[in-house]
């Protein structure tokens, strides 16, 4: 458990160090409030054109990334841009982890209301007001360590987000050491459909709805292995009262899109599968949102589109008027089809088998 010491050291090793902006990026540093008890920075992008109660994404860079970095490679802000939201980027300081991973495996941090989940919720809360945001269209999303953090956060504060998406992330509270974590990316120890369960359940007395949850995998991810995903999908199937199995499963180009359905017919979890892809988040250059970098992998599907798609978030491009449409907005949005035979085939066996070989199917 961090000590009150420890918190006073940060915080004021986090005073005496003013970020700059970072260079190319439109992202602004957001000056919160709050006492931001885990001594992060925060950086947001508020379109030219905001229109009346906007929606809010959160978005959790990975491990040695930045907030800039991974948002010049999954294209969030120049998305929000078009479409009219505004996006909030937490940033890990080196001081609290030398790797700048958001600390998921540590309780101090991934409870309600302390260490860096009360940061972020902070944060969010200062956007809220300051930017009139819908409350009711909260939504957080993050890679490998900041998808574990969003799983975190979605956990400890279920009546905040609206939906979440976790890309190469790992079960809430699946770790508690160092040692332990790295066991855990690797798909060895991973606690019991039972005890994921108990730990979500426990993270928060929230007796309401649940928020529907994305999840991404690839499946030749070595650093977080797909039974990653598929802890993930067991873990929160209890909240959401799905059956183990999948209610459909559908094939489009390179991927497997898995959906467990509730009793009231609603998509409650989602599961893409990459065919063949390593750790990192999805990105397709050729949308105009997001570009390859490391950990930003260009597989021809851009899970940022497609995130903010199913949030309702990037309909169509009418959604508001606007004077000039941006280069990258020119190009529509390219819907991918069901693909059928020949290779299609092929690469849903593939993903047939990943699935599993991590238990999410018979």
């Amino acid at each position: 458990m961090r000590s009150l010491s420890d918190t006073f050291e940060r915080l004021a090793r986090m005073r005496s160090v003013k970020p700059a902006v970072p260079t190319g990026s439109i992202l602004r540093k957001l000056d919160h409030s709050g006492g931001n008890p885990g001594a992060l920075t925060a950086w947001h992008h508020v379109p030219k054109q905001l229109p009346a109660a906007p929606a809010l994404v959160v978005v959790l860079h990975g491990c040695t990334q930045t907030a800039a970095g991974y948002d010049a490679g999954s294209g969030w802000s120049a998305l929000a841009e078009d479409y009219g939201f505004v996006v909030l980027f937490p940033e890990q300081a080196r001081q609290n982890n030398a790797n700048l991973c958001f600390n998921w495996f540590n309780a101090a941090d991934t409870q309600r209301d302390r260490g860096e989940a009360m940061s972020i919720r902070q944060m969010i809360a200062t956007v809220v007001a300051k930017h009139d945001i819908d409350e009711h269209r909260i939504y957080i999303t993050g890679l490998s360590a900041g998808g574990a953090m969003a799983n975190a956060m979605l956990a400890c504060y279920p009546d905040v987000f609206a939906g979440g998406a976790i890309i190469a992330g790992l079960p809430y509270a699946a770790a508690s050491t160092v040692p332990e974590a790295f066991d855990r990316m690797r798909g060895h120890g991973l606690p019991s459909t039972d005890r994921l369960q108990e730990s979500l359940r426990a993270a928060t007395r929230h007796e309401g709805a649940w928020p529907p949850v994305s999840v991404w995998q690839g499946t030749s991810d070595h650093t977080v292995v797909p039974q990653n995903a598929a802890a993930i999908v067991a873990q929160w199937r209890g909240v959401h009262a799905v059956p183990d199995q999948p209610t459909q499963v559908e094939t489009t180009d390179r991927h497997l899109r898995s959906v467990w359905r509730d009793d009231r017919g609603m998509d409650a979890i989602e599961l893409y599968t990459i065919s063949g892809m390593g750790h990192g988040t999805p990105v397709d250059a050729s949308s105009g949102y997001g570009r390859s970098a490391p950990f930003m992998l260009d597989v021809g599907v851009s899970s940022t589109v497609q995130i903010a798609r199913t949030w309702g978030l990037a309909a169509s491009f009418e959604r508001r008027d606007r004077t000039h449409v941006p280069a990258s907005a020119e190009r529509p949005i390219p819907h991918q089809t069901p693909s059928s035979g020949g290779a299609g085939n092929s690469i849903q066996s593939a993903i047939e088998n990943a699935l599993r070989a991590a238990g999410l199917m018979k």
